[in-house]
């Protein structure tokens, strides 16, 4: 696993498609916050509630203008599975290509599981102020409280 980046530095540049088509840039999150929640699969005990309890706060998540993002490497038609299945309102996006935004920021590295060593998205959140900007950075998330942590920060910037 790469480093991840400081707080501070600017978001790299990226191109994620989206589940429900189109896809989403760093220009594109501009003038706004962001919450960009990286997560190992869809349908996963620990990444459904993740999910959902994202899903639960993102009114309050709209209402201090910032956009909530789910990242994983799964493809956007296993997104839209998954968000139909839990009824998910967070907007999900794949990182499918070697050398993107997960590479980029450090959450695509070496796991272990059961002694068995693989590489995978290491469950991280990143906090992006409206120029562009990390604010904050929560590695290798544990799910219980995690959004609502995620929610005051952003309520808070």
């Amino acid at each position: 696993m790469s480093a991840y980046p400081e707080v501070g530095e600017q978001l790299p540049d990226f191109a994620l498609a989206l589940s429900e088509g189109g896809t989403v840039t760093r220009a594109d999150l501009a003038g706004g916050k962001a919450v960009l929640y990286f997560y190992p699969r869809d349908d996963t005990p620990g990444c459904t509630t993740e999910a959902k309890d994202f899903t639960a706060l993102l009114p309050r998540f709209r209402a201090s203008g910032t956009r909530v993002i789910g990242i994983s490497k799964d493809s956007a038609d296993k997104h839209r599975k998954f968000a139909a299945k839990h009824d998910l309102a967070v907007e999900l996006a794949t990182d499918a290509e070697e050398g993107g935004l997960s590479d980029a920021l450090g959450v695509w590295g070496e796991k272990q599981l059961y002694g068995k060593r693989f590489m995978g998205m290491i469950r991280a959140t990143y906090l992006v102020d409206a120029e562009g900007r990390i604010a904050r950075i929560w590695p290798r998330v544990k799910v219980a409280g995690h959004a609502a942590e995620v929610l005051a920060a952003a309520e808070a910037l």
